[in-house]
């Protein structure tokens, strides 16, 4: 009787062969995680369905009792349902992983032959196409509702790029998170805390009226500049008397050094997570 054995591929032995299966393998988690969206109609539905929501909800029925600079709130308050879009896609990222670590996806992926920064990289990868999607869909509401871009095509591509960037930067904070607390239940009780981060901004109205100590959290709230960024090269309204904090003052930079923070931080702290937990797994086989 003759035995077979399967042997697992082995990793390329140059720096070049290991980028490309270590590419190959973030590409294939990318389409694996974009694949199950078919599988979740009701998530593709709430895409969709959720910038019409924000866009009616606050420049219709919120709008008309708030006065801002120039008189169109809708054209101040586009900038910041976008900035908003960005932050509340950290809600999707901690649920898919949360929910793939609870199920032994994670364990399934740590057995196979492929490069420990395949899982993270590919979760975060599959979050910038869907956010991508879900700010096309956003922009689309605004101009059905009146708001205009007025910053020309270079303003809009800098102020998209923040956007995508700042998007992908929380993507990290999910993944971190959903590593973290490793169950769907724990999950979704944490994510709703990301509302306040967004409320307590500059996205609806000006913080010019709000207490002194609530304006300091909002002024250097990594959302405020992003907003104040987005207005700034979308050509929207800003707040009246002046920018006021640093972050207000330089939104650009300072929205690129909280991506730029962001992404080192939990982007480390997730590859380590990520890494310890598979050494883990192979010392209890």
């Amino acid at each position: 009787m003759t035995t077979m054995t399967m042997q697992a591929p082995q990793a390329p032995a140059t720096l070049t062969g290991r980028a490309r299966w270590a590419l190959a393998d973030c590409l294939t988690v990318v389409r694996r995680d974009l694949r199950h969206i078919k599988y979740a109609p009701g998530e593709l539905v709430g895409a969709l369905v959720f910038p019409a929501i924000m866009v009616l909800l606050f420049g219709y029925v919120f709008g008309s009792a708030i006065s801002v600079p120039g008189g169109n709130y809708r054209e101040y308050l586009m900038p910041g349902l976008f900035a908003m879009s960005a932050f509340t896609g950290v809600i999707a990222t901690t649920m898919i992983v949360a929910g793939d670590a609870a199920k032994g996806v994670m364990d399934r992926f740590r057995s196979m032959p492929m490069t420990r920064l395949a899982v993270p990289f590919g979760q975060t990868g599959a979050d910038i196409v869907t956010g991508t999607v879900a700010l096309v869909i956003m922009v689309g509401c605004g101009l059905a509702v009146g708001w205009r871009p007025h910053g020309g095509a270079w303003g809009m591509l800098a102020a998209f790029g923040l956007l995508v960037l700042l998007r992908y930067a929380m993507s990290w904070v999910g993944v971190f998170i959903g590593l973290t607390v490793r169950n769907e239940e724990t999950a979704d009780q944490l994510t709703p805390l990301i509302f306040p981060l967004t409320m307590i901004s500059n996205t609806f109205v000006p913080t010019a009226h709000m207490p002194a100590w609530l304006r300091v959290i909002s002024d250097w709230n990594p959302v405020s500049s992003l907003v104040a960024a987005c207005r700034q090269l979308l050509g929207s309204p800003a707040a009246a008397g002046g920018p006021g904090a640093w972050p207000l003052a330089h939104p650009v930079l300072a929205t690129a050094t909280w991506s730029v923070l962001l992404l080192a931080v939990f982007g480390t702290l997730s590859v380590r997570r990520y890494a310890a937990a598979s050494r883990r797994a192979a010392a209890s086989r």
